[in-house]
């Protein structure tokens, strides 16, 4: 039977609204995807929601950092955003839970992946996003565009083609070597610099009303953080000044939050030092990376979280980093 043009027509109509259909419905099965995110106060303005141990995962859905949130009279602060849109959105919705106030502005501690894609969410609803002005270079960066492509793959659907990387509306520059301070609804807070450590562009904030610090990625708990490209000796002097403040209680990067600071803060500490010892060994001995790396009892450390996924680009990263300074010492 022959077919008019206009039934062609029709039948190819009826195919694309099907497809449409089914595409919004996949976009809105994600965005209620079932995360529910549970946050739990740690003082009385304070709030943060922990991830899993171990690295980002698609059985984890990628949650496996930590962000947190400030209710005041006039509106929301939030610190980090997660790993994914689809957990931007989560957090909005138990932040919902908590207060009818709305979400004013999202401070960033670094721009590492697991810390940032969730902004698309919170700038949707319309948030002033903050973040330290030298993260423009890593928003730029070909890693960034690198990891952005490897996560699309890896957290499939959390992180698929509509995923952008965000910018932030304000970059915050600290020329004047001080913190950035800023009240809402009665709140203080204290942006603290300190890039170079873990990321060229490390900030944290304290909410000096409760005396909480969230430290992003300068302070892991109960799990070996990961390293990297990291200063690990601008990250040692960094640990001692988180204590100047003398906070409360501290909200890691990873981890459960800590009210023994000192305590917890010894893994980061005796991780990074031990690397750079081992490492440094090696360097002085012109051993090559790979014939240290065996040569290396890791026991102490092995039983930690994400010690097999982070381990070995760690150590090669406190490699390289130990050859810079041995030749400038030279």
């Amino acid at each position: 039977m022959k077919r008019s043009p206009a039934y062609k027509l029709i039948k190819v109509c009826v195919a694309s609204l099907a497809v449409a259909a089914c595409a919004a419905f996949h976009g809105s099965s994600l965005a209620a995807s079932g995360i529910e995110l549970q946050p739990a106060k740690v003082a009385p303005h304070v709030y943060y929601f922990r991830g899993e141990a171990g690295m980002a995962s698609a059985e984890n859905k990628g949650f496996m950092s930590n962000a947190g949130f400030i209710v005041t009279k006039d509106g929301v602060v939030i610190f980090d955003a997660l790993a994914t849109p689809a957990l931007g959105e989560a957090m909005l919705r138990a932040i919902a839970k908590v207060t009818s106030q709305p979400v004013k502005r999202v401070i960033v501690s670094h721009y590492h992946a697991d810390h940032f894609y969730g902004l698309q969410a919170f700038k949707n609803k319309g948030a002033e996003v903050w973040a330290h002005v030298k993260a423009q270079d890593s928003l730029k960066s070909d890693s960034a565009l690198e990891r952005l492509k490897q996560r699309r793959t890896a957290l499939a659907p959390w992180v698929d083609e509509k995923t952008r990387l965000v910018a932030a509306d304000r970059w915050l520059d600290f020329e004047s070597g001080k913190a950035i301070q800023f009240e809402m609804g009665g709140i203080r807070f204290r942006i603290i610099e300190a890039s170079g450590a873990h990321s060229p562009e490390d900030i944290m904030l304290f909410v000096e009303e409760d005396s909480v610090l969230f430290a992003g990625d300068l302070f892991f708990t109960g799990r070996i953080p990961f390293v990297g490209e990291a200063n690990s000796r601008n990250w040692l002097v960094t640990l001692e000044r988180m204590l100047e403040v003398k906070p409360a209680i501290v909200v890691p990067g990873h981890g459960p939050a800590s009210d023994k600071t000192l305590q917890d803060m010894q893994l980061t500490r005796d991780y990074l030092i031990f690397l750079r010892k081992k490492m440094g060994e090696a360097v002085a001995d012109m051993e090559p990376f790979d014939v240290a790396y065996q040569k290396v009892d890791w026991s102490q450390f092995e039983k930690y979280p994400a010690f097999q996924q982070a381990n070995r680009l760690n150590a090669y990263g406190t490699y390289i980093l130990m050859e810079k300074e041995s030749l400038e010492k030279n």
